[in-house]
């Protein structure tokens, strides 16, 4: 009977699918690293940040609510990421009225059609008058 060995595989970032050599994963990672080294650390910091509004001020407004008197870093983080998700899917929302309008401007018309238009959106009923 033969005996069988195990070797653990690692994930590579290469698509499974994709048929490519060894030296051509050898050339997008020595090409990714020269960019990367190029760029500069100020700008790869900037990449891996995970939230694009300021969490101090979201921790300032939070803390202007008296039921408030602490916030976490992850409860801050969370409010942020949550907020972030709602206005991008508003604004998708908005921008299907305003292209059908043949504008690639989004208007306060457009929050409004989007507002009355989705259920979820319904507690935002009379908040833009």
């Amino acid at each position: 009977m033969a005996a069988t060995v195990a070797t653990p595989v690692t994930p590579t970032e290469l698509d499974p699918d994709r048929c490519g050599s060894e030296e051509e994963s050898r050339g997008a990672e020595a090409e990714e690293e020269s960019t990367q080294q190029q760029i500069g650390p100020a700008a790869a910091v900037s990449h891996s940040r995970l939230s694009k509004l300021p969490l101090a001020r979201i921790k300032a407004l939070m803390k202007t609510d008296p039921d408030v008197s602490l916030a976490s870093q992850e409860s801050v983080f969370i409010i942020a990421k949550a907020t972030e998700l709602f206005v991008e899917m508003i604004a998708k929302d908005a921008l299907v009225y305003a292209q059908q309008g043949k504008r690639k401007t989004l208007q306060r018309k457009d929050l409004d059609n989007a507002i009355e238009a989705i259920d979820e959106f319904a507690f935002l009923e009379g908040t833009l008058d």
